[in-house]
Parts: structure tokens; C-alpha cells; sequence
């Protein structure tokens, strides 16, 4: 009889238990960080997409002998750094991010600045290859806009979820830690200088 009763009991607490566990959010927070995780893989698609285009950008500005080497190693460079730095979706903290961000800062400005060089060239500036590249290069960069903003809200749908009660119990039982945003380039907020 003691068995019974203590089976019934053990019955009790089971079924009482299982429905808070059931609320407590788990499930969400795992369907959240998948959805991080792979919206982070589509930010990194599309800087991998622009890392790609480079090597072309090169070479077919490398045909041009009297283009300016120092610009051409630096971008190189450039690419080899950002594509050098590699986030596991486990770790898209605010330090990775702005450590991969800073990687990937450097190679547009090292594309800027070849860009600033081709403008003295205008028979490359009329090769159709360059041209094209430039083109592929331009809507990569939209796509990584996107695909950057994209990611920002998922994240924020994903800390904004963890830190509501009672998330926030299940979230810091489980180690579901906040995710980092992409953000702004120090001094983007002012207004550029354009000289003629």
C-alpha cells in the first residue's frame, strides 16, 4: 500500500510538473537560436560571395601594367585578413561580431580605395570584364546590407525572447546566451566630405 501511495504521489508531481515544463519556453528558444544560426550563414554567404568576385577584380586589373601595385597587394591583403576571421554560430557574441565586422571594414575600404584609383584609368573603366565585376560586386554589397539587417532582426527576436519572463529562467538554465548585432561603423554617422 506504502508503494502504491508513494507511486501516486511521484504520479502527482510528474503531472504537475510536466506542464511547466512544457511553457517554459525551451522549444521556442531552440527554434530562435536555429534561426540566428542560419541567418548568420547567410550573412557569411554573402561576404563570401563578395571574397569570390576579388580574385577576378584582380586580375583583370592587373592586365593594366602601369595600375598601381601598392593598391592591388592591398586589397589582396584585405581579402586574405576577412576571410581569415570565421564565426561558429555558437559564438556570434558582440566581440565576435565587431571582430569579423572590423576584418570585413578593412577589405570594403581597401575596395574603396581601388575603386578611387580605377577612376585614372578610363580604358579599364570601359573594360566590359571590369564592368561586370563592378556591377556583381555593387549588388553583393546591397545583398550583404540585407542580409546584415536580416540577421539583426533575427537576433533581436531571439534576445528579446530570451530576456521576457519566464524565458529568462529556461534561457539561463540551458545556456542560451544574447547574440551580438551588426552595428553601425564608428564615424558612419557623419556626413562625408565631397570635394571637386
Amino acid at each position: 500500500m506504502r508503494i502504491l501511495k508513494r507511486q501516486f504521489i511521484h504520479l502527482l508531481l510528474l503531472a504537475g510538473i510536466l506542464p511547466l515544463l512544457s511553457s517554459c519556453g525551451y522549444n521556442r528558444m531552440v527554434e530562435l537560436d536555429e534561426s540566428v544560426a542560419a541567418q548568420w550563414a547567410q550573412v557569411e554567404n554573402a561576404y563570401q560571395r563578395r571574397a569570390d568576385l576579388i580574385p577576378n577584380l584582380v586580375n583583370t586589373v592587373k592586365g593594366y601594367a602601369d595600375f598601381e601595385q601598392e593598391t592591388l597587394t592591398g586589397v589582396i591583403e584585405a581579402r586574405a585578413k576577412a576571410t581569415s576571421i570565421s564565426i561558429n554560430s555558437e559564438n556570434l557574441n558582440t566581440a565576435a561580431i565587431q571582430q569579423f565586422q572590423a576584418a570585413q571594414e578593412g577589405l570594403s575600404s581597401a575596395l574603396s580605395r581601388l575603386m578611387v584609383v580605377v577612376e585614372r584609368y578610363p580604358d579599364l573603366k570601359a573594360n566590359q570584364n571590369f564592368l561586370d565585376l563592378q556591377a556583381q560586386l555593387e549588388g553583393t554589397e546591397n545583398r550583404i546590407a540585407v542580409e546584415r539587417r536580416k540577421f539583426n532582426d533575427t537576433t533581436r527576436n531571439y534576445n528579446t525572447y530570451t530576456r521576457k519572463f519566464p524565458a529568462l529562467i529556461a534561457a539561463a538554465i540551458f545556456g542560451f546566451d544574447e547574440k551580438g548585432y551588426f552595428e553601425a561603423a564608428e564615424g558612419s554617422e557623419e556626413v562625408p566630405t565631397v570635394e571637386f
